[in-house]
């Protein structure tokens, strides 16, 4: 007889399946404790941080507590205080509803849970590891819950060794800790890593809590939005135009107090700024739905960030209206106020109105004036000295021969044939002073013996065999990010100062890598000091940059660098030079002279790859001599 092959799993097997799914780095632990502290009602939260979080994760709030029964239950599978049957799942108010999160949290870490009520003398204190209760007593702490979680991914090897360095486990800490903060402005929150603080914003609106975590510049380009429909009510902050970036514009949708990554609706807000931007450009906004819990569901993924909603389309209009009015009201766009619009201009009456007094204007018209009948025989044509204009200019013929003033006024030679005659004079002239004068007008095709310009973007040559066609911009990029790249790597670079140093502020997270990043800057040319608060001074740039605003280059650099994640120093180096070398590079149309299309050229050809871009795109092509014979064939 065989033996069943089919068995549960023990619970702590089965927890360590489950937490793989919830937990999967620090900032999941950070992301359910601290919601779980807004849905206890606290009114401040504090976040300390060991290591970025392997060591140890430390969430405190002032929030109502748990009974010693509930402090044992919270870490059973399941277990939870926000719904009771099914039906409750489509009337959601609260952030966490699975029961997941401590069971999964206490199934791969080390926890300890200290917790009291407001109605009760002592609290309970609970220790845990690796789902195994080790103790359970009373103890005397404040009013809230105290949980600290410590060596996470203690008994699961492989998950901690795949964790990313600590720089990209606290950013990631620090985007969870912002959205929770974004919904509710109410809450004061505080965070600290190994004991220095990074965030500490108190209670505020919801203008000023942006301003607290991304700037004060940012709280100055916001609209506020205020929309109320059957369907859906939208509030929240859109971005003016002149606020739109590349890279690092922070876009946060919300609904129901609970943050959401929606493309759609993404995409809604770009069409509404559409013709007022670059398409390859996004607008900073804030945007809050309140919407019916049932016409929504939010159970999709255990992390909850992906939303489906009932009525998609008929808010993606919603959307785009509210933004176009917003825009339209500030002025920003052209807008038809539909209220107003054809309505009838209703008088206010007033008591004891006398139409008798209210006389109606009258016009006073002279018949007799006649515009034609004005005397203009009496305009004579000004004297004008023409020798004393042209008096000392050598080898001239214009100072000895055009004596206009030496004829009547009113008599001037105007024929064709005196005409040209002029013209002719004035062209000797002009020869005469070596023709300095157009030697210094650049025309719409530069040409040299060997290089031509073609419409201000191409540079024609030839070779042996054939013609090449340069992309003037592209050669350009591959050259400057040579030059980047090893600036960045033989630590050093000329930096020209600036007469007025250049203010600008990042929020949090970026100045915590902006800070990583300050010598990387300084060996690009850039002199730039660390204020404090996450505002930064730019004090000196690279030559050679003269036109382009040091801000937008610093932060898009910035946003690059935070896009490629954790990578290497060399790789981040490569970001760097590559959007340095795309922002300083000749713009297309821009004309070039004979010897700066041939200094290009030699710079293109002594790089390591000139064929290529470094993010891959062609610099030049070749026309075969024998493809330029068969088109005269």
């Amino acid at each position: 007889m065989t033996e069943d092959l089919i068995h549960l799993l023990p619970d702590s097997v089965a927890n360590q399946i489950a937490a793989g799914e919830v937990i999967q780095r620090p900032a999941s632990v950070v992301k359910e404790l601290v919601e779980n502290s807004v849905d206890a009602g606290a009114t401040s939260i504090q976040v300390r941080l060991t290591d970025a979080g392997r060591t140890n994760i430390q969430v405190i709030d002032n929030g109502k507590g748990m009974s010693e029964t509930d402090a044992r239950m919270s870490f059973e599978r399941h277990a939870t205080s926000k719904i009771k049957d099914p039906a409750d799942l489509f009337n959601l108010h609260t952030f966490g509803f699975r029961g997941e999160a401590l069971a999964s949290i206490a199934a791969v870490a080390q926890v300890e849970l200290r917790t009291r009520r407001k109605e009760d003398e002592l609290g309970t204190v609970i220790r845990i590891a690796g789902s195994r209760i080790e103790s359970q007593e009373v103890d005397v702490c404040p009013v809230g819950t105290n949980f600290q979680v410590k060596n996470l991914f203690f008994n699961v090897p492989a998950r901690r060794k795949f964790l990313k360095s600590d720089q990209t486990e606290l950013n990631n800490v620090m985007m969870e800790i912002e959205r929770v903060a974004l919904v509710h402005p109410e809450i004061a929150f505080s965070v600290y890593r190994n004991d220095v603080e990074l965030i500490n914003v108190p209670q505020a609106t919801l203008r000023q809590r942006i301003q607290h975590l991304f700037g004060k510049k940012l709280g100055q380009e916001l609209l506020t939005i205020d929309v109320d429909t059957t369907l859906v009510k939208v509030t929240g902050c859109v971005g003016v135009p002149e606020s739109a970036r590349k890279k690092g514009a922070h876009c946060f949708f919300f609904v129901n107090g609970r943050y959401m990554r929606h493309p759609y609706f993404h995409k809604a807000v770009m069409e509404a700024y559409s013709h007022l931007i670059p398409s390859t450009e996004q607008v900073p906004y804030f945007l809050y739905f309140s919407v019916e819990p049932s016409r929504i569901d939010v159970n999709i993924h255990p992390t909850k960030t992906e939303i489906k909603f009932e009525d998609e389309q008929a808010i993606w209009q919603i959307l785009i209206a509210s933004i176009r009015e917003v825009l339209g009201r500030s002025n920003v766009a052209p807008s038809i106020d539909f209220d107003v619009a054809d309505c009838p201009d209703i008088p206010v009456h007033t008591m004891g109105f006398d139409k008798a007094s209210c006389a109606p204007p009258t016009l006073t018209v002279d018949s007799s004036y006649n515009p034609f009948k004005q005397d203009v025989s009496s305009y004579k044509r000004p004297s004008v000295k023409w020798d004393e204009l042209y008096c000392g200019v050598e080898g001239s013929s214009l100072g000895r021969e055009l004596r206009f003033d030496a004829l009547p006024s009113d008599d001037l030679p105007w024929s064709d044939n005196s005409l040209s005659e002029v013209q002719k004079q004035s062209d000797e002239g002009v020869q005469n002073r070596g023709g300095e004068l157009f030697s210094s007008v650049p025309t719409t095709q530069s040409s040299c013996a060997d290089c031509y310009q073609y419409k201000g973007r191409y540079i024609v040559t030839s070779m042996k065999s054939g013609l090449m066609l340069i992309d003037q911009h592209r050669a350009h990029v591959r050259v400057l990010f040579q030059r980047y790249l090893s600036q960045l790597s033989e630590h050093g670079s000329a930096s020209q100062g600036l007469l007025f140093p250049e203010m600008f502020t990042v929020s949090t997270v970026q100045s915590v890598v902006m800070e990583q990043l300050l010598d990387d800057f300084y060996n690009l040319g850039f002199d730039i000091s660390n204020m404090g608060g996450g505002s930064f001074a730019i004090q000196g740039v690279p030559s050679g940059i003269e036109g382009l605003n040091p801000i937008s280059l610093v932060c898009d650099m910035l946003a690059e660098a935070m896009e490629q994640g954790d990578v290497s120093k060399e790789e981040i180096h490569h970001t760097m030079a590559l959007t340095m070398a795309r922002s300083s590079a000749i713009v297309v149309g821009q004309v070039l002279s004979a010897s700066e299309m041939t200094a290009l050229i030699e710079e293109l050809f002594a790089c390591e790859m000139p064929a290529y871009t470094p993010d891959g795109k062609k610099v030049f092509t070749i026309i075969a001599e024998d493809e330029i014979e068969k088109r005269f064939a």
